[in-house]
Formats: C-alpha cells, structure tokens, sequence
C-alpha cells in the first residue's frame, strides 16, 4: 500500500455493486481519476472508492489524502490491476 497526497481529476457516479464482503450483499462504489501534484505530466491513476467512502462528493481539483492497494489477478490468460483506495480524506473542502 502506498498513502499519497494526489488531486481529483475526475469523479464518477456513486453506483451499487454485488459484494459476498458486505453485509447487505450490496457494496456502493465511485470510479476517480487521481493525479500526482507538480506538472503537466504527473502520474494518473484510475482510483475505485468502495463503501462508505464512495458516498463523499469529489469535486475537480479537490484535494485528497489516499491510501492506495494495487492489485492484480488473472482472467482468460490475461492480467489485470486494480487499484482501491482503501482510505481516502479531503484536505480542502
């Protein structure tokens, strides 16, 4: 896990997952575009916020503080990475 200071590029909508993790069976989630602090060229990362978490309002340029997993798994011969922030708080708001 890698915590960073990144800024919002984008946000989605909150939708609602399967999840055999959750209680409910149901997990909310919102899909963010993070980038790194400094120039044009930094580093982005497409960023899944799960829970509770999900239900914040990201807004552009916001500010954030941001735990994140890396992930990665197999399917069909193919591998895929995802990355969850496990923890995530606004630092301007």
């Amino acid at each position: 896990m890698e915590t960073k200071i990144l800024k919002v590029v984008k946000s989605g909508e909150v939708f609602s997952v399967k999840s055999e993790k959750s209680e409910t069976g149901v997990l909310n989630k919102r899909n963010l575009v993070l980038k790194e602090l400094g120039g044009k060229f930094e580093n982005e990362y497409a960023v899944s916020v799960l829970g509770n978490a999900a239900s914040l309002v990201f807004y552009e340029n916001d500010l954030v503080v941001v735990t994140l997993r890396f992930q990665t798994r197999e399917f069909n011969g193919q591998t895929f990475q995802d990355i969850v922030a496990t923890d995530i708080v606004k630092i301007n708001a």
